[in-house]
């Protein structure tokens, strides 16, 4: 047995010795191990180890890339996507604080119409995710988002019918609240009333404990809060009697507060009146009327009358007519151009010319 195995391993002949491979081939070898086709189509791998280099080149390129982008999205650290909403998808905070005499004056038609111009509010709104609660209605008719800030830029968006852009955040009732009233602070400043609304709304449904309390999470003078909550909680006849709640200002509360301390059947006759009688007046004269005493027709008869023109776009001029007979007539800054102050002042000239 022995002997025809060595006979048979006599047969065997051993190639010659051949030069090492060049690099180029070397190369090609392990390109073709794995995977990769050079000019002349070499094959993918075909045993483990190529296959396994070949995934883990592939995994070492998508690492790559992931801390590449990782890198990039270092710089929107803390920031907020910006989302393009339904406008009718977001509803008001029951925190709002916007009286709806802010929707129909003439700097929110001033930002309706530049809203209007870009096709929707530049500025994105802050708005926070509503959970999704039937109640006996299909999702789809439900509001999914909640205004944090933006309640004008809001509404404009709602009556053009155009995108709102809102930054969706999760917040609490409290961080809503505040990021709500230091936003107002940035842009347009809220009334002494909706301000006064804001706090007393905050109050009464627990979200702070005290006055002192929200002072000093706001940042804001405690004493600033107390004539706020004063005006806020003037009873209704006597808000009402105002040309608008966003007339009455900080420096009244006092004399207001004493008024109705001392007399409080008499303020609110005297309110009632003043609402009863359709007068135009100015809330300087509202307020003399409702502290001072004074009868409101007297009133009328030694005081100024007003007559407020309304224009396009909620712009308006006031004409004064004070006790000497003098007329003023009053525009609001910048609502009329170079052109429009010419083409007035040849129209007044024209009119006193006459005989």
């Amino acid at each position: 047995m022995s002997k025809k195995l060595a006979a048979k391993a006599s047969l065997i002949q051993m190639p010659p010795v051949a030069a090492e491979p060049s690099v180029g081939a070397v190369e090609r070898a392990e390109r073709a191990d794995r995977g990769d086709r050079t000019e002349a189509g070499d094959p993918r791998p075909k045993t483990a180890p190529g296959s396994m280099a070949l995934f883990m080149a592939s995994q070492s390129a998508a690492v790559k890339e992931a801390e590449e982008l990782r890198e990039r999205l270092k710089a929107f650290d803390g920031a907020l996507p910006v989302r393009a909403l339904d406008a009718q998808a977001v509803r008001p905070s029951r925190w709002a604080n916007r009286h709806e005499h802010s929707f129909a004056d003439e700097a929110f038609a001033e930002l309706k119409a530049d809203i209007a111009a870009a096709g929707t509010n530049v500025q994105p709104v802050a708005v926070r995710q509503l959970p999704r609660v039937l109640n006996g209605s299909t999702p789809d008719a439900q509001p999914a988002y909640e205004l944090v800030f933006g309640h004008r830029r809001h509404r404009a968006c709602l009556e053009l019918g155009l995108p709102l852009q809102a930054m969706v955040a999760e917040m609490s009732d409290q961080q809503l609240f505040e990021a709500m009233e230091r936003e107002n602070r940035v842009r347009k400043n809220l009334s002494a009333w909706e301000q006064g609304a804001m706090y007393r709304r905050a109050l009464d449904e627990g979200l702070y404990p005290s006055q002192r309390r929200l002072s000093e999470a706001l940042g804001v003078d405690v004493s600033l809060v107390s004539k706020s909550l004063s005006l806020a909680r003037l009873p209704d006849a006597v808000v009402a009697a105002f040309p608008s709640p966003l007339d009455i200002q900080f420096r009244w509360a006092q004399p207001l507060a004493e008024a109705l301390q001392k007399d409080p059947e008499g303020v609110l006759s005297r309110a009632g009146r003043l609402k009863a009688s359709g007068e135009v007046r100015s809330a300087a004269q509202v307020l003399a009327v409702l502290v001072g005493g004074a009868d409101a027709t007297l009133l009328n008869r030694s005081t100024p009358t007003h007559r407020v023109i309304e224009g396009v776009a909620g712009r308006q001029a006031l004409m004064t007519r004070d006790t000497r007979g003098r007329v003023v007539l009053k525009f609001a800054a910048g609502a009329l151009s170079e052109a429009a102050e010419s083409e007035l002042a040849a129209f007044v000239e024209k009119l006193i010319s006459r005989r």
